[in-house]
């Protein structure tokens, strides 16, 4: 096969997931769901999670539930979950700055 002669590359396939719209002529839904969906819905799992690590650790002092192992795994992985929001709001801070800081 010749480098440089593109027509003897086999055909793309689309990954799994996406949608046949992402030629939409709407460049900002080109994927179906918007960045500030995408933003609510990792919310709205963060915010899950806390409650999920809350309810866990009530049952757990409470006496209702008696495994340990699950009322510190659902804390950890609210923890986490916390966490890389965090990184992802300071990102979105940084790069709000930087946008703002560039000069027209």
């Amino acid at each position: 096969m010749d480098p440089l002669n593109l027509n003897q590359l086999p055909a793309l396939t689309p990954l799994a997931g996406t949608s046949p719209q992402a030629a939409s002529s709407d460049p900002g839904n080109a994927g179906g769901t918007s960045f500030g969906d995408l933003l609510q819905q990792a919310l709205q799992e963060v915010n899950a999670a806390q409650t999920t690590s809350e309810q866990e650790a009530r049952n757990l002092m409470s006496g209702e539930a008696t495994d340990m192992h699950t009322a510190i795994l659902a804390v950890q992985k609210a923890d986490v979950s916390f966490q890389m929001m965090m990184a992802v709001r300071s990102k979105l801070v940084d790069a709000y700055r930087a946008v703002m800081q560039m000069q027209m």
